[in-house]
């Protein structure tokens, strides 16, 4: 028997949940009990708030990450603009830091398990940093979001990646399981629920397979959210008769996002007119990736894994010993940073 497990979390978009829940719900019936389908969550069986005006559905298990079959990982439902508590980053953020990243890892981990996701819950993965070097599809708003995290955005309806599966849009779900519902029980039952729901699924399932068109574009470290850390450099020259800038110094900043204020520190230096930094963070500390002095401002990515894994570019001024600038990753809100020079 096909075991589902489809995953709720607070916030979840129920377009997301509810359109897969159906589709593997009628093959039930069609093929005689052959597949089981359940709502589950990381902390087990409960009532799960919907980001769609709080309406609950009820969850009757515990996600099993060592379940032979499929699990179902819907995105997030909820303010698209800004960077509030109900704002989707937002949202998708505390579910990455709930159980379910680890349990979705070791998921990941099985032969016997496909992994897919509908909408934002691919971003759900990769924020876990789960998806790092994997092609994957996420709503078009997230997109530079998903690249900014590792994974390879890849602009299709639906991407087949092996033991991961990923969906775009909200109503991708019905493509995503459909094709699923294909590849593990077969074309006849796909399309007898095709017929009962008189849809059809949409677009290419994309693979890596095949000749690769030569228009075909992949992220390079051109792309502002992504980076080649065969490629980056830490320093940038940026006036050989410049022995220093403004920016050099240590300096504690504080970066307001979405999920809390970041505490880090700076530490800019300037030698042989070559402008180097690193940003530390609790005990982890990593080195800027092309560092580039324009004008007044200072521009540069930084790879972080605190909240989550993301690419993000700075842009900072000062003004004596006070810094202001913001971190941003894709199209997300820039999240605003300050700071004082302490040395």
């Amino acid at each position: 028997m096909l075991s589902v497990q489809i995953v709720l979390f607070d916030g979840f978009d129920l377009l997301d949940a509810i359109a897969p829940y159906e589709v593997f719900c009628a093959a039930e019936l069609l093929a005689g009990g052959a597949l089981s389908v359940e709502f589950v969550t990381a902390e087990g069986p409960r009532l799960v708030p919907s980001g769609i005006n709080g309406l609950k559905i009820e969850a009757s298990g515990r996600l099993n990450p060592q379940r032979a079959g499929i699990i179902v990982v819907p995105g997030a439902s909820g303010d698209v603009e800004g960077d509030g508590p109900d704002s989707v980053p937002a949202i998708l953020v505390r579910a990455t830091n709930t159980a379910l990243t680890r349990l979705i890892k070791q998921a990941l981990g099985q032969q016997d398990i496909v992994v897919a996701t509908v909408c934002g819950g691919s971003l759900i993965l990769a924020m876990g940093g789960l998806l790092e070097g994997r092609p994957a599809v996420t709503h078009r708003l997230g997109m530079d979001l998903l690249g900014s995290t590792g994974a390879i955005p890849v602009p299709a309806r639906v991407v087949d990646d092996g033991n991961l599966v990923t969906g775009g849009g909200v109503t991708s779900g019905l493509d995503v399981a459909l094709y699923l519902l294909e590849c593990k029980l077969g074309p006849r039952l796909a399309h007898a629920v095709e017929q009962l729901f008189e849809y059809e699924r949409r677009g290419t399932v994309w693979r890596e397979k095949g000749i690769a068109p030569g228009t075909h574009k992949t992220l390079t470290s051109e792309d502002p959210n992504t980076t080649n850390t065969t490629t980056a450099t830490s320093g940038i020259r940026h006036n050989p008769n410049r022995q220093g800038s403004v920016f050099d110094g240590d300096w504690d900043t504080t970066i307001a996002t979405p999920v809390g204020k970041l505490q880090v520190r700076l530490s800019i230096s300037t030698r042989d007119g070559m402008i180097r930094g690193t940003a530390t963070q609790g005990d982890e500390t990593a080195e800027f990736i092309n560092p580039l002095l324009q004008d007044d401002k200072l521009t540069w990515s930084l790879q972080i894994s605190k909240p989550m894994r993301l690419n993000l570019r700075f842009e900072v001024a000062t003004e004596g010993n006070q810094m202001t600038g913001f971190a941003k990753a894709g199209v997300l809100p820039g999240s605003k940073l300050t700071g004082m020079r302490v040395s």
